[in-house]
Parts: structure tokens; sequence; C-alpha cells
């Protein structure tokens, strides 16, 4: 018996640019199928720069960048299938929520030794350091691995 096909995300150099309207928060959000391969963190950071210019809340750029790249390495390192999905959302007028969706409902957990000496797998520790919250929502055939940033209220 033939399994469901998936299919093929578009290629990297191929992603068609969105037109999307800003609003104060809620939907439009944006979100970009992605190759699970580590380049895609860098087409990734620019859906969350984009999402974040238009937007005006340009001051949460940096740290975003880092979050979800940690996410999209996560993704590319756990998932099952050859594709992730990247989601920029704006819950409130002041933050954002990015995830990373893929097809593996392993959850992730944050690295607890802080005196272990290895170069990967602290990932999460930055993202909980970064991120108001963060957590992971699963689903029937995965999950999506979320995290909010909020700009300082004055």
């Amino acid at each position: 018996m033939r399994g469901r096909e998936e299919p093929a995300p578009p290629a990297i150099g191929a992603l068609a640019a969105a037109t999307v309207t800003s609003c104060p928060t809620g939907h439009p959000a944006y979100s970009q199928t992605l190759p699970r391969e580590a380049r895609s963190a860098a087409v990734a950071r620019r859906l969350v720069r984009t999402a974040l210019t238009v937007w005006g809340l340009g001051s949460l750029t940096e740290d975003a960048m880092l979050v979800i790249t940690e996410l999209v390495s996560n993704a590319v390192d756990h998932g099952r299938l050859p594709w992730i999905r990247v989601i920029v959302s704006r819950p409130y007028s002041n933050g954002i929520r990015v995830g990373v969706v893929d097809r593996s409902r392993t959850v992730p957990a944050q690295s607890d030794d802080s005196s272990d000496d290895r170069l990967r797998g602290r990932g999460l520790v930055l993202v909980d350091t970064l991120t108001r919250e963060w957590g992971t929502e699963l689903y029937r055939w995965g999950k999506q691995v979320w995290a909010e940033l909020k700009e300082d209220e004055a």
C-alpha cells in the first residue's frame, strides 16, 4: 500500500514574496514552508525581520533572530519529513509569536546541566532567556514549538 505523498516545498531560491496587510494584532500572520535544512534558518530570519519591520517592532529583531534560528535548528535536527513550516504572528500590539512546525511529536526539553561542555544542545536555554514564554503545541501528526517576545511596556 502506498502512503500519502506530501507535496514538495519550493526550493529556497524559488520562494515567492507574499503580500500582507498589517493590522495591530491577530491575522494576517506570515508563514512559509521550507526545506528541513540548516540553510533554511536564513530564510526564516528574513521572514521574521520582514514581519517585525512591517509591524514596527524593530526593537525585537536581534532576539527574534536568535530565537527563530534555534527553533529551526531543533526542527532540522529532530523533524521527520523533508520540510518544516515557520510562522510569525502578532498576538499583542507590542509582541510577536514565532513558531516552527514539524512532523515529529517529540517534545523538546531544555538541558539542565550547566557544567556540560557540549557545543550543541543548549539552544532552548537561550530561547528561555530571550523570550517572555515558549512552549510546544502537539498535533495528531506533529508539533509546533513556539516562543513569544514582547517589547518592554513604558
